[in-house]
C-alpha cells in the first residue's frame, strides 16, 4: 500500500470517529474486523478523494439504518415455496473458490426471468447474499486461506439472452445501483461467458460509457470459457455452465446433489437458507416472525446507470428492428414496479 493510500486511510479513519454511534455500530456490520481494507474500497469507487469517498460511506451507513440491513439475514423469505420460486428465477449461486480463495459467484443473466415475485422479495434476495457473502462467506474464505479475502469473482452467463430482457432493465439498473453505492469493490473480475450476438452489439456500445476502473475489470470470454476459467480455479468450482456435460439450464447431480449453483437444492443456498431461518428464531422473541417482503429503500439510479440503461435499450430495439422483430417489441417496456 502507498504512502498516498496510507494517508488517505488516515484522514478517513479521523473522520469516521466523528460520526454518531448507530453509524459506527452498523460500520462494523461492514467492515467485520477490517476497516482500512474498507476504507480502501470506498476510495477506490471514488478515485481515492477522501471527501466524496467518506460521504458515500456515510450514506451507505444510513441506508443500512433506514433500511435495517443489519437485520436482513434474519428475515426469511416464506414460505419456502416462494423462495424456491425466486431462486428459479432470479439465477444466481456460489459455485466454489479460486485458486488464490476468492468465492466463484454465477449469475445467470441471459435465463433469469424475475417474474415469480415482487420486485421487493429479488431486491431482499439479493441484499441477503451479499450480506451472507460479506458476513459469512468471505469471512471464513480469509480464515480457512490465512489471508484477507475481500472480493469475489462473477461468472455471468448470458445463454438464453433475448429482447424481452428488455422488461427487467429497470429492476437489474436498481440492483446495480444498490451494489454500486453500498458495496464497492466487491467483485475483482467479471467474466461474461456465452455470449450471444446481442450481447456482442450492446456491449460494443455500453463499454465506452464504463468506467475505466470498470472496464478493467470485464473480461469477455469464448464460448463457455472452460479453459481460461480453469486457469483461475479448479474444475470443481467451475459453474455448470462453464463445463462441456453440464452447460446451460443442466441440473445434474453429484454425490447427491445438484451441480447447478443457481438451484434451491445447492449446499450454498440450502445452507444459506437455513442460516437465515435459524437468525429469525433468534429474533423471534424480540418481534414475531412475519410473512411479507422486505422492503428496502431503493437508491436513486446514477446518471451513468441511466445512461447505461438507455443505450441497452436503444440497441435492444435496433436490434430487433435489424432481425425483422419490431413486432416483438410491440408493448415492451422497461418494468418500472
Amino acid at each position: 500500500m502507498g504512502i498516498a493510500n496510507k494517508e488517505a486511510i488516515k484522514q478517513f479513519q479521523l473522520l469516521m470517529e466523528e460520526v454518531d454511534e448507530p453509524l459506527k455500530n452498523t460500520f462494523e456490520n461492514v467492515h467485520q474486523g477490517y476497516p482500512d481494507e474498507t476504507f480502501m474500497r470506498f476510495l477506490k469507487a471514488r478515485d481515492l478523494n477522501v471527501g466524496k469517498a467518506h460521504k458515500m460511506l456515510i450514506d451507505c451507513l444510513q441506508w443500512r439504518i433506514q433500511s435495517e440491513i443489519d437485520n436482513i439475514l434474519a428475515k426469511p423469505i416464506i414460505p419456502t415455496d416462494l423462495y424456491r420460486a425466486v431462486r428459479d428465477s432470479q439465477l444466481m449461486g456460489l459455485s466454489g473458490y479460486s485458486k488464490e480463495g476468492l468465492p466463484v459467484i454465477a449469475v445467470g443473466l441471459g435465463l433469469s426471468t424475475f417474474d415469480k415475485a415482487s420486485v421487493n422479495y429479488y431486491v431482499q434476495s439479493h441484499i441477503q447474499m451479499n450480506e451472507y457473502r460479506d458476513r459469512v462467506v468471505l469471512p471464513s474464505a480469509t480464515k480457512k486461506y490465512g489471508q484477507y479475502i475481500g472480493t469475489c469473482v462473477k461468472v455471468l452467463d448470458m445463454t438464453g439472452l433475448r429482447l424481452s430482457a428488455l422488461n427487467q432493465i429497470k429492476l437489474l439498473t436498481v440492483i446495480s445501483t444498490i451494489d454500486d453505492l453500498n458495496y464497492p469493490e466487491k467483485t475483482d473480475t467479471y467474466f461474461v461467458v456465452n455470449v450471444p450476438y446481442i450481447f456482442s452489439a450492446c456491449w460494443k456500445v455500453v463499454k465506452p460509457l464504463l468506467q475505466e476502473r470498470t472496464r478493467r475489470k470485464i473480461q469477455v470470454l469464448q464460448g463457455c470459457g472452460r479453459d481460461e476459467l480453469l486457469k483461475i480455479m479448479d474444475y470443481a468450482s467451475l459453474p455448470h455452465f462453464c463445463r462441456k456435460e453440464g452447460s446451460g439450464s443442466s441440473r445434474h447431480s453429484e454425490n447427491g446433489h445438484t451441480n447447478n449453483c443457481f438451484s434451491f437444492d445447492h449446499p450454498f443456498h440450502q445452507e444459506l437458507y437455513n442460516f437465515v431461518k435459524q437468525q429469525a428464531v433468534l429474533r423471534e422473541s424480540v418481534a414475531p416472525l412475519k410473512q411479507g417482503s422486505f422492503h428496502v429503500n431503493f437508491p436513486e439510479t446514477d446518471h451513468e446507470g441511466a445512461d447505461i440503461a438507455k443505450t441497452i435499450e436503444t440497441e435492444f430495439h435496433k436490434f430487433g428492428n435489424q432481425n425483422g422483430l419490431t413486432k416483438s417489441l410491440n408493448g415492451l417496456r422497461v418494468n418500472g414496479a
